[in-house]
């Protein structure tokens, strides 16, 4: 079985399919979309309180075991003119789903971004 992405940009997909794969989640849906700088504000004050645009917001739907049914990872949202790389974002967001925090945990969450980034890298230069 293979997580859902068909609702994520088709230039980023393989991008969340690769960090799906790194985070060993292999059922789910999300959503990704990108936003323009107003939509990112009014996100990030509603659900933060941060009264700004931010680069990217995720918003995680069911724990990593939820009950029977089909599983709802969430949804990201990216602002591309807030990225700096709205791939590494993408990947960024969607670890947030799979229930990664750079806030609380102790540096996996960065170090899995960079690898998922490193292989990403690594099969752009292949093709």
């Amino acid at each position: 079985m293979s997580a859902d992405t068909s609702d994520v940009e088709e230039d980023l997909r393989a991008a969340v399919d690769a960090t799906l794969a790194a985070a060993g989640v292999e059922d789910g849906h999300l959503g990704l979309e990108l936003v323009g700088e107003g939509r990112m504000r009014t996100l990030n004050y509603a659900h933060r309180g941060v009264d700004e645009a931010t680069d990217v917001l995720a918003f995680p739907i069911d724990e990593p075991d939820p009950s029977p049914g089909p599983r709802e990872l969430g949804d990201v949202f990216i602002c591309p003119a807030q990225a700096t790389n709205v791939i590494e974002a993408a990947v960024h967001g969607t670890l947030h789903l799979c229930g990664y925090d750079h806030e609380t945990d102790k540096g996996e969450m960065l170090a899995l971004q960079d690898k998922v980034m490193a292989g990403l890298r690594g099969s752009a230069g292949e093709a």
